[in-house]
């Protein structure tokens, strides 16, 4: 018998933490939930440059701001970030970037992704993965940012403490894959 299936985004913005997509797609799809995933990923223009696209397994869309606007032509015609938002069970984006945070924090959305998370459903789990420099997480502003969104109903996936790619050691790391994976999971139990 084949197990259900569960639509979800995942959204990638411009941290080194987007090196990581290809590991986490990989645990999602072998993961012992009791449902199978359907991933598609949307990431912003400097997301782009932290992965290859070869490393993503055949059969998962990537969608760029590019495709928004190649597929509106005319007015009826679907409008790329609302039928993403139809179409997914759950939306995680990991990284969220401290530019993307304060954006969506701010209800700004200059991008596919973020016009995604603006129309999301919010009674459908929507979970982020804040990344970034320690001086950047340890910024007052970040932690307004984070409170905001967790006030609007979603669910942060916290940074762990560790050395980061610029060589400091600190707060700020996108949280382990396995903890992401786990908490993706735990949304459909």
């Amino acid at each position: 018998m084949s197990k259900p299936t569960k639509n979800i985004i995942i959204g990638c913005t411009g941290s080194v933490a987007t090196i990581k997509l290809p590991a986490l797609i990989k645990l999602l799809l072998d993961s012992e939930s009791p449902y199978k995933f359907v991933i598609k990923i949307i990431v912003t223009e400097r997301a782009k440059h932290f992965f290859d696209s070869k490393d993503i397994p055949l059969g998962i869309q990537i969608f760029t701001d590019d495709d928004e606007w190649k597929m509106w032509d005319k007015r009826g015609d679907p409008v790329l970030h609302i039928e993403l938002g139809k179409w997914a069970d759950l939306m995680v984006i990991a990284p969220l970037d401290a530019n993307s945070l304060a954006k969506m924090a701010t209800g700004l959305c200059d991008n596919l992704l973020l016009c995604t998370a603006r129309a999301w459903d919010l009674s459908k789990p929507f979970l982020f993965c804040p990344a970034m420099n320690t001086r950047m997480y340890d910024h007052p502003v970040t932690e307004e940012h984070i409170e905001k969104l967790k006030k609007w109903g979603l669910r942060e996936v916290a940074c762990i403490t560790k050395t980061l790619m610029c060589g400091e050691t600190g707060n700020g790391a996108m949280a382990e894959v396995q903890t992401i994976c786990q908490d993706i999971v735990n949304c459909f139990s």
